[in-house]
C-alpha cells in the first residue's frame, strides 16, 4: 500500500483545514512537507504534517 501524509495549512489566512497525500509511486526519502506548497493558498513553509 502506498504511503500517505496528512498535511494541515498552518497559514491563519488560509481556509484549507487539512489534506492528505498519498503517494502512489516511490518518493525519495529526501522529499518532506517542505516541499510542497499548500494547494488552497499557495504558501511554501506554512504546511505541518499531522502526527497520529
Amino acid at each position: 500500500m502506498p504511503a500517505t501524509l496528512e498535511v494541515k495549512c498552518t497559514d491563519d489566512d488560509c481556509e484549507l483545514d487539512m489534506f492528505e497525500m498519498h503517494y502512489t509511486y516511490d518518493m525519495p526519502d529526501e522529499v518532506g512537507v517542505a516541499d510542497f506548497n499548500c494547494p488552497y493558498c499557495g504558501g511554501t513553509d506554512c504546511l505541518s504534517a499531522i502526527e497520529l
